[in-house]
Order: C-alpha cells, then sequence, then structure tokens
C-alpha cells in the first residue's frame, strides 16, 4: 500500500456551547473556535499509525470548504500527514458532491486506502464514505473500532447494534472510523513549525469538473426547547400520581 487519503472537516469545536443565531440562519460560528471534526482526527491518526508501521508511504489530509480549513489542515500536517489538500467550496456543499470530490483526488493521486470519520458532528449524516465506496466500486468498512493492514488486504472489526463483527476486505477500500479505535496525538510545538514547510495544495471546486449534488436549503435553525423544572414528591405514592397527572401510567 502506497497512499492513505484521510478527509478532515471544520467543525465547531466539541467543548463549544453551540449557539443558533438571532436571524435562525444557522449555527453561530464568528468568533467560535472551530477543530477538526473528532471522528476525522481518529481516522488521521489510524493513517500515521499505519504509515509508521512501514505498511503505507504517504499520508494525505484533504478538505472540503473554506480557505479557512487550511487551519485544520496545518493542524492535520503537525500530527504528521506529509502532504494537504484544500478544495474551496461552498461549507454547505451536499454529501454527494462531497464524495464526487474524494473520488476525484483518488483517481488523480492513485489512492490506495480512504479513511473518514464515521460521521461529521455538525450534521450527524454519516454518508460520504459509503456513497464514495459505492462511486469507486470498491469496498468499505464502516464504525471501526479496529484496524489491521495486511498483504493487500485490511482486517476491520467494527461496533454493530449486536456488538462486534470483524470483516476482511481487499485493498483498495473506504473505511470510516469510530470513537475507540485510538486515542489521536498531541501536536507540540516542532512539530506545527514544521508543517509550515509542508505543501498545501489549493484547488478551486468549479475547476474539477464535478457535478454538484441536489442543494440542501436550511429553511430555519432552532435551539431546542428549555427544560421544565423537575418535580419533587415526597412519597412513592406521590410519585404514582405524578405519573398519571401526565399520563404516563
Amino acid at each position: 500500500m502506497e497512499k492513505i487519503l484521510v478527509g478532515l472537516k471544520r467543525v465547531v469545536d466539541y467543548n463549544v456551547r453551540v449557539r443558533v443565531r438571532n436571524d435562525g440562519t444557522g449555527v453561530e460560528t464568528d468568533g467560535v473556535k472551530m477543530s477538526i471534526n473528532p471522528f476525522d482526527e481518529i481516522a488521521l491518526e489510524e493513517a500515521l499509525r499505519i504509515r509508521d508501521r512501514g505498511e503505507a508511504s504517504e499520508v494525505i489530509v484533504l478538505s472540503i470548504g473554506s480557505v479557512d480549513a487550511q487551519q485544520q489542515l496545518r493542524t492535520g500536517l503537525a500530527m504528521g500527514a506529509d502532504r494537504a489538500i484544500l478544495v474551496e467550496a461552498d461549507p454547505g456543499l451536499d454529501a454527494l458532491s462531497i464524495a464526487r470530490t474524494f473520488k476525484t483526488i483518488v483517481d488523480r493521486d492513485g489512492i490506495d486506502l480512504v479513511l473518514l470519520g464515521k460521521q461529521a458532528i455538525d450534521n450527524d449524516n454519516s454518508q460520504t464514505a459509503q456513497m464514495l465506496a459505492a462511486m469507486w466500486d470498491r469496498p468499505q468498512a464502516t464504525f471501526a473500532s479496529q484496524i489491521a493492514t495486511e498483504a493487500g488486504k485490511a482486517t476491520v472489526t467494527r461496533e454493530v447494534d449486536a456488538g462486534l463483527e470483524t470483516v476482511e476486505i481487499d485493498l483498495p477500500a473506504v473505511i470510516s472510523v469510530d470513537l475507540r479505535l485510538n486515542e489521536p496525538r498531541y501536536v507540540k510545538l516542532p512539530d506545527i513549525m514544521k508543517a509550515k514547510k509542508k505543501p498545501l495544495e489549493q484547488l478551486a471546486f468549479a475547476d474539477l469538473g464535478i457535478e454538484a449534488g441536489p442543494a440542501i436549503k436550511v429553511l430555519a435553525v432552532e435551539p431546542p426547547a428549555e427544560r421544565a423544572r423537575g418535580v419533587m414528591v415526597n412519597d412513592v405514592a406521590g410519585l404514582v400520581a405524578a405519573l398519571k397527572e401526565k399520563g404516563l401510567v
């Protein structure tokens, strides 16, 4: 295996309390800390471990979105990726167009393995990996909690409703990763300085000749309703009476 491609999406940091814009058009991002989607960070860590074991020669990180995503790509380079690609596009690009963009880069760069987070924490779609595998006509394994590669094959332990399932797939392939796969490494200052010298290629989505998928328009965004205050009861009889009053028993 030569090249591994990892997708990195720019999202609101998971430690930040998400706020809806006053006009209800979306989530507030001005002045908000942004970071790599946590599932994507795990995918990158796994790619780096595969390369460090000598089972791949190059790790490439790809982000599709605004020019601000350079920050997340530089973080990926600081973690250890060899080079980065930014496809400048509308941050609200639909999943089908994103999958088509990945397929274009896969064909252009001769990718052997694509590692993606199982979902992004901003929209929770969990669609890109499956769409890419179908377009590429290559095997896929989703929700991976353990990955082993050897002799043109990958053995993947994946999390399913009934527990764990182990599958073996031929490479090239697409794998989406789950939270329990690994613990991403911390970025050190010397690595951040080195990342500034690593190549970051910028492409325009319009120049790739990709047919955009059906546009999805968000009509309104609303915060969840505030939770009602709890009711204190003195005994079991009071609890049963309160539940009956609400029609729950």
